[in-house]
This record gives structure tokens, sequence and C-alpha cells, in this order.
């Protein structure tokens, strides 16, 4: 088995829900990507103490995290720049990007050549309430590349900011970085390995 320092976050924090989306099919790219062959969430060993503290707020109020996406194998990160940079397989740009350019997504910031989620203390998450199982209200749905899912866009209506800035608050709380473009991605400040990209498969 291929040696690294990351850790399943599951087995740290075992009622966090874990819904990776480049696993399976519900994806922008209608495939499971390149490096997923299990849906396993792998974070560095700061990132996951950092979450589980997010964790334990949240379920005193009823709440818990949902993850969309964590470390990301770097062979991932190329198969989304082989496919921004190719002309053909539109299908999911009504859903995914209406209204931006397939072939300037990695311009406009949504797809990176060399993404945080790599080295292991990115996390694509919302929260969702546990009586209900329903996900916050956002605004958008995640991967939703459109200025509406910018994290202070004024596009949505005053309760889904108001959502958004308290998944940001959780979060900063906890020692992590929002970014401007993607309301639920985060990375933790003083992540261990900013200068390494991992590659290995999640099995």
């Amino acid at each position: 088995m291929e040696e690294h320092p990351l850790i399943d976050v599951k087995t740290q924090i075992p009622s966090v829900m874990i819904d990776l989306r480049y696993a399976c099919e519900n994806n922008f790219m209608g495939k499971r990507v390149n490096g997923y062959k299990k849906a396993r969430c792998f974070l560095s060993v700061p990132a996951v103490e950092a979450l589980a503290k997010v964790q334990a707020t949240l379920e005193v109020q009823g709440q818990t995290i949902k993850i969309w996406d964590c470390y990301r194998p770097q062979r991932a990160v190329d198969e989304f720049v082989a496919w921004v940079n190719s002309s053909d397989d539109l299908a999911a740009k009504a859903i995914y990007y209406p209204e931006v350019e397939k072939s300037s997504l990695i311009q406009e910031g949504y797809i990176a050549s060399h993404s945080g989620h790599s080295r292991g203390s990115t996390v694509d998450m919302t929260v969702v309430d546990k009586a209900t199982g329903k996900e916050w209200d956002m605004g958008t749905f995640f991967d939703f590349f459109d200025p509406k899912s910018h994290t202070l866009s004024p596009l949505v209506t005053k309760a889904q900011h108001e959502n958004r800035m308290k998944l940001r608050a959780l979060m900063e709380q906890q020692g992590f970085v929002p970014i401007s473009t993607e309301w639920w991605h985060f990375t933790l400040k003083d992540e261990p390995y900013p200068d390494t990209y991992f590659d290995f498969v999640i099995k």
C-alpha cells in the first residue's frame, strides 16, 4: 500500500456525511474521475482536527458537515484540465456552467491546473440539518461554475447569503480560509504540505 501522511476523515469524525462527487457519476464530467476508486475522504491530520471542532459545534445545534471533496489526486486535476481544453462533451453546460464558456473555466478560477485539494488540507463542504436531512440553502449547488456561486455574490437572497456567512464563520474560527469564487471551498491556513501535490489513488 502506498505510504502517505493523510488520514481518512470518517475514522476520526464518524458523524460527518460523505458524498464524494468525483468518486461517482454525479459531477460535471458525468463519470468517475481518475484517481477515485472509492468514496473515501482523506485530509491532513491538522485539517481533520480542525474540522472535528467545526463538526462538534454544529452537532450541538443539530447540524452536520457534508463533504463533497477532500484530497484530490493530481491525476484527477489533470483530467479536469484536459476536459476544459477539449472541445467536445458539452452535455453538462446547461446544468453546471450555463453562463460561462467551458474554455474559460480555468481563467475564471473555477478549475485549477494545480489544486489546493491535492495538498490534502482543502475541503468542499456544506451543512445539513440532521432532523430534516436538508442542506442549508446556499443559493447554488456544488460545482455550479457561475458568478452566483461566488461567496459574496449579490445574486442570492438575504437568507442564502446569511447561510454562506455562517458557514464561513464556522470554518474561519477553526483556521480555514475561504476563496471568493466558491462558497463551499475551504483550505486550512496553516496547512502542513503547502508545496506538495499528492497523487496517490483513493482506494
